[in-house]
């Protein structure tokens, strides 16, 4: 998801590309403004935490850009890409590395790959099965050695 800093700043096409030039397919993608219910059950993990009331306000604050991205161990090639949580430690390269500066204003959120069931809860929260597109994209052979991605 592109945060409401980076839809604010025009980084969407941007973190758009970068996922795309990596070899990942965009399957899915809606242009919203989420409501106070929504973020809390999107951050409801992190409902007992101080930082809880200001992870729901700054993600209500503006548009966001949700996506769902496909490709071989995507999540965490995206979690990678995006790079640490605070973008003070974030590498050089890395979305948040590039762009974040503030470790609650941090650009990116992607689903956690630790958590084998956070990407279908969070796809769940955001979009409905009709949304996603399943098709193949015309460089599969040149990303991927064989066709079982």
């Amino acid at each position: 998801m592109a945060k409401p800093d980076a839809v604010q700043r025009g980084l969407t096409g941007e973190i758009v590309s970068r996922l795309e030039e990596r070899g990942l397919k965009l399957v899915g993608a809606k242009f919203m403004q989420i409501d106070e219910e929504l973020a809390h059950q999107h951050y409801g993990e992190h409902e007992d935490k101080p930082f809880f009331d200001d992870l729901v306000a700054f993600i209500t604050s503006g548009p966001v850009m949700a996506m769902v991205w496909e490709g071989a161990d995507a999540t965490r090639q995206v979690r990678r890409m995006m790079g640490a949580t605070d973008p003070a430690e974030a590498a050089p390269g890395t979305i948040r590395g590039d762009y974040g500066l503030d470790l609650s204003q941090n650009v990116i959120h992607g689903s956690d790959h630790e958590d084998p069931g956070a990407n279908e809860r969070e796809i769940d929260l955001f979009f409905d099965e009709d949304e996603l597109v399943d098709y193949s994209r015309a460089d599969e052979p040149w990303v991927y050695e064989d066709e079982d991605h």
